[in-house]
């Protein structure tokens, strides 16, 4: 026992004595290339940052910054706002889109998202080992091997700058304790979802528990229990050096601070809700809308059933009031483009396939021009941690039917004025049911049901809005 008891403490003590020479020789490393690069930036710039003493630099840790989804409308509107707010903060983003010049992702943000930067202030640094974050990489231990995998990518992104400010804005919170301890960086943290929730942990011990698991499966869900356990432990340990924590909805909120044992600020996503509500309400067409990237959580196979479960309860939808469903999203990789392969044979196997059309990386121009002659939105995905997607129906004047958890539940589908606007389901049979209701509105009430829908979207979720509640949040790390 004694032996047993030495051994343990010497492992301890060799873990540990291994962590802070690591720690100091990275530190080391970062420090003596601090200045270095810093300068080598500013002298990029040009003139006038060349001769200005009080320049700040803003790191924004946004390695898949050219995906062109939610996030990284989020990330494009901070960049923006805090340019016009701060004349002298040069903004960062640290990105491993190596495919993409400056030029290509400024133009790109303007084609899909409509917002300018000013790329005079805007620096890229380019992350070569992103794919040691890439899921498909492992196809075991995937949350930790990514999480252990954004430590290398973190360490590459502050050897080239350590800024004044680091804002993660994709959720990589293994890297804020080695930010803190090799150069003591103030750590900021924009956080879309979880990387683990209560609800993942739930769901495991729930199979658990199934009676209907043979010993080999008990076995292996009571190891998957204890693995996301201690990496709930892990995950929180890491949040908890993040200096300023803000997050998307209410339901991030409970999440994160129960998990980071923190107080989040939330500071909901902005929508482009001035120019979708310009956008008539009238002369609106029977077709249903999704807008959202081509994702596994996204359930796009969930609309589609949907689309035939309606067409199955309420046949008028595919006879006398013809419905069509659009789909309209990004596609990050080569395994997105196949899943969007995927859906359209699952279209054919519905028979479906002559009432549905896919947009596949479609201009914003395209994707306002749709929503504007649409009169449904539909959104499928499950603990959705936000739901932007669902805002953008709302501003430009659709009936949002969305999926009943998460964010859409909690903060966006919610009565406005004491009034409907819009429908939750969560099943087959739930959706057809809602997009049955929302179709069947008579022009008067489906128009008094989007105007409703409209102000709430731009009461609580507009660019400006978000403008005023970001502004207000990073200020005093930025003056």
């Amino acid at each position: 026992m004694i032996f047993s008891f030495m051994s343990l403490s010497f492992w301890i003590t060799f873990t540990a004595v291994t962590l802070y020479l690591t720690c100091s020789f990275l530190k080391f490393i970062i420090r003596n290339n601090l200045n270095e690069n810093r300068r080598q930036l500013i002298h990029s710039l040009g003139d006038p940052y060349v001769y200005m003493d009080d320049l700040t630099f803003v790191g924004f840790f946004h390695p898949y910054c050219a995906a062109g989804g939610g996030g990284e409308r989020v990330l494009w509107i901070a960049i923006r706002d805090i340019q016009k707010e701060f004349p002298n903060v040069i903004c960062v983003v640290y990105t491993g889109d190596t495919d993409y010049t400056k030029n290509d992702i400024v133009h790109r943000v303007k084609n899909s998202f409509n917002i300018d930067l000013d790329s005079s202030r805007l620096i890229f640094i380019y992350l070569k080992k992103r794919y040691l974050v890439e899921d498909t990489r492992y196809p075991r231990f995937t949350l930790i091997m990514q999480s252990l995998g954004s430590l290398f990518i973190g360490f590459e992104a502050l050897n080239q700058l350590v800024p004044d400010l680091l804002i993660d804005t994709m959720g990589y919170a293994f890297i804020y304790p080695l930010a803190y301890y090799v150069s003591r960086v103030k750590i900021a943290a924009y956080v879309h979802y979880p990387t683990i929730s209560s609800d993942m942990l739930n769901r495991v011990y729930e199979q658990r528990f199934n009676h209907q698991l043979t010993t080999r499966g008990i076995i292996w869900s009571t190891g998957k229990l204890i693995y996301y356990k201690l990496f709930a432990v892990i995950y929180g340990f890491c949040g908890s050096f993040a200096d300023l924590v803000m997050v998307n909805s209410s339901w991030t909120k409970g999440h994160i601070d129960s998990l980071w044992n923190t107080d989040s600020e939330i500071v909901y996503p902005p929508c482009d809700t001035g120019r979708l509500n310009e956008l008539p309400l009238t002369n609106r067409q029977n077709i249903i809308v999704s807008v959202a990237q081509f994702r596994p959580e996204k359930d796009h196979a969930l609309q589609l059933k949907s689309l035939a479960k309606l067409y199955e309860k309420y046949p008028k939808w595919k006879t006398e009031h013809k419905v069509q469903l659009i789909l309209i999203g990004s596609c990050r990789n080569d395994d997105d483009a196949k899943r969007v392969d995927s859906l359209r044979k699952q279209c054919v196997d519905l028979d479906i396939q002559d009432c549905v059309e896919f947009e596949v990386n479609a201009s914003y121009d395209l994707l306002v021009s749709t929503l504007s002659k649409s009169k449904v939105g539909i959104h499928t995905m499950w603990n959705e941690h936000f739901g932007i997607g669902v805002v953008e129906y709302m501003a430009a004047g659709l009936i949002p039917v969305a999926h009943n958890s998460g964010g859409p539940k909690l903060d966006i589908v919610k009565d406005y004025a004491g009034k409907r606007i819009g429908y939750l389901a969560d099943t087959e049979d739930t959706f057809a049911d809602a997009l049955n209701a929302a179709l069947s509105l008579p022009e008067e009430e489906y128009i008094a049901m989007a105007s409703n829908a409209r102000a709430s979207a731009s009461d609580k979720f507009s660019e400006e809005a978000f403008n005023m509640d970001l502004l207000c949040s990073v200020r005093s790390y930025l003056t």
